[in-house]
């Protein structure tokens, strides 16, 4: 069965606002909650489309890819949509109803360390390029600006060779047991340790270059390789390069937003571009070999004899470049053929007299239309 759109699943607007994601989430998950529905198979199945949807929706980097390639996701771009999502909090598709909880006040209802490793947050990078090097591919300089392990404690936080003791509020679990009152009555939950702020340690001296924060803030430049064929609005993902990750945690990914430039000839859709070519009434007429601009260089086409206005012409391989594979798109030039204005006398009287010579069968139209008036009048 086809994915529902993960819009209709929270039944938000795509227009909708993080908060609004938010609430219409915490709503349908409370509702449907395998704990709140035991032994109820559909609950089961639209409590984990629900958790899938918000999954999606509440990251920003996740929801704008899904906006821009729906389910199926950037291919070719680590990708391949977000069924990796489905599973929930838990390693059966769905956590305890706790994780609701966890989710919106701040903690969970069991007592487990929850101190181990997170992996960075996503970074995002909006790159403009123009049409030809999207379509022939280009290597782009930029600056990325990230945090990084500080060299000088190596992620400790503390200064090297002083003490670091084990919090005594949450005996190193960087979590503290919290009792709420919730519309479901007093829930015991555990949330991050308000002394140590999760880390489960107490650092007496910190560290001089980062001062306790255990990364420090860098720029770097970085070459990023741009493939040929790449559209926009696509998206480029660099495994490792984002943000750091908390207590060993791997790095999150680069996520570069391809934007490109719109091109004062060509217009492109898919691998194809599209260009309009004048002619004079005379080239039109009598036909003419011309000089057709490209993303290249411009490339001889002989237009036939009585090229008509609007005529589209195909030129194989002036396309783009295939993003997945060898070969080309086309460039279709449509013909704009140009009526002369503030003719001279002779040159109106050379026309009437051209007028005068052409027949009826030369003006296919003309005689086509005519011919329709009249049938439908006989």
């Amino acid at each position: 069965m086809a994915k529902r759109d993960y819009y209709e699943v929270l039944g938000v607007d795509k227009n909708a606002d993080e908060a609004t994601i938010k609430k219409a989430y915490r709503t349908l998950a409370k509702k449907n909650h395998p704990d709140v529905n035991p032994g109820d198979k559909e609950a089961e199945e639209r409590f984990k489309e629900i958790n899938e949807a918000y999954q999606v929706l509440s990251n920003p980097q996740k929801r704008a890819q899904y906006d821009q390639f729906g389910h199926d996701g950037p291919q070719g771009f680590g990708g391949g949509g977000y069924s990796d999502f489905s599973g929930g909090f838990g390693g059966g598709g769905f956590g305890g109803f706790e994780d609701i909880f966890s989710s919106f006040f701040g903690g969970g209802m069991g007592g487990a360390q929850r101190n181990g490793p997170v992996p960075g947050d996503d970074l995002r990078y909006d790159l403009t390029i123009t049409l030809e090097e999207a379509a022939f591919g280009c290597e782009k300089e930029i600056n990325l600006v990230r945090d990084e392990e500080c060299p000088e404690c190596h992620g400790s936080g503390a200064k090297p060779g002083s003490k670091v003791d084990t919090c005594s509020n949450c005996n190193g679990t960087g979590q503290e047991r919290v009792v709420q009152n919730t519309p479901f009555g007093r829930i015991q939950n555990v949330r991050t340790c308000s002394k140590c702020r999760g880390s489960g340690k107490i650092i007496t001296e910190p560290c001089q270059k980062c001062h306790g924060r255990g990364k420090v803030r860098v720029s770097k430049r970085k070459t990023v390789k741009v493939p040929a064929g790449i559209g926009d609005g696509q998206v480029l993902t660099i495994r490792g390069q984002g943000g750091l990750g908390e207590r060993g945690g791997p790095a999150g990914d680069l996520m570069i937003v391809i934007s490109v430039k719109k091109h004062k000839l060509f217009k492109r859709e898919g691998d194809n571009l599209y260009i309009e070519m004048p002619l004079t009434f005379t080239q039109a007429a009598l036909g003419a070999e011309l000089d057709v601009p490209t993303l290249k260089k411009p490339v001889k086409y002989t237009f036939p004899e009585g090229t008509q206005p609007g005529q589209v012409f195909c030129i194989r391989g002036e396309g783009t470049n295939h993003l997945r594979g060898n070969g080309r798109g086309d460039l279709y030039v449509t013909a704009v053929v140009e009526i002369p204005r503030k003719l001279t006398e002779k040159q109106k009287e050379l026309l009437r007299q051209f007028d005068g010579t052409v027949s009826g069968n030369q003006y296919e139209k003309k005689k086509s239309f005519f011919d329709r008036v009249k049938d439908a009048f006989s």
